[in-house]
């Protein structure tokens, strides 16, 4: 079996400063992504990384220091990608509804690019130990305050009505992750498509106008 090329090591889930990321520790994030997704975390061996590679599995500690390296480095980058391509747009400047609406499209298409590493965002986190989960969860738990700060702001002038804007935002990132489960990116509808017909849910959801008040017949009262 070919020996491994020499050069910087990679540690601590992130690259070395100054140092490209290798096509061989390129396609072990992606193998590990995969196997991730498929079998969990707990269920994916320094083995099977090795095997999947077809590399000895002492190989692997040129490029990590562990499993976990991995694991971290891959819900790392995903969360640095909605800071950086979503929060601007929800933290910006503009209309709420209108930077609502580009906020949507633009996790949508993080979700339709890299489903399987918003799913273990979602799911592998607790896998880390506690200073890394720690710091990842609190990057999430912002993203996710940048969401409900945006509605509340609608709310304030009078774009929005909903009551909670807690609840609100829970939902509308609820349904945008779940959509890397179920989108198929060789189906009749693209992502802009579907950002469309979510943002007109939501939208109709957060109206400023109060919902209509039904009795138990289902008639107007």
């Amino acid at each position: 079996m070919p020996s491994e090329p020499q050069g910087e090591r990679r540690t601590g889930g992130s690259p070395v400063p100054g140092a490209s990321v290798r096509p061989r520790e390129e396609q072990l994030r992606r193998v590990a992504v995969r196997l991730f997704r498929e079998h969990g975390y707990d269920g994916t061996s320094m083995q099977d990384l090795a095997e999947a590679l077809g590399m000895h599995r002492g190989s692997l500690y040129h490029y990590i220091d562990s499993k976990e390296d991995l694991l971290y480095g891959i819900v790392e980058t995903a969360m640095d990608r909605f800071n950086e391509e979503v929060r601007p747009i929800l933290e910006g400047d503009g209309h709420p509804q209108r930077r609502l609406e580009q906020a949507v499209a633009a996790h949508l298409r993080i979700a339709a690019d890299e489903p399987d590493e918003l799913t273990l965002l979602q799911v592998e986190v607790k896998a880390l130990a506690p200073e890394r989960r720690q710091r990842i969860v609190a990057e999430r738990d912002a993203y996710e305050h940048a969401w409900r700060a945006l509605i509340r702001e609608g709310m304030r002038d009078g774009v929005f009505g909903c009551a909670d804007e807690r609840s609100a935002g829970f939902m509308i990132l609820a349904a945008c992750n779940w959509f890397s489960q179920w989108y198929r990116p060789d189906g009749p509808l693209g992502v802009d498509d579907f950002a469309g017909r979510f943002t007109d849910l939501f939208l109709g959801a957060l109206r400023a106008e109060p919902a209509l008040t039904l009795d138990e017949h289902g008639g107007r009262t």
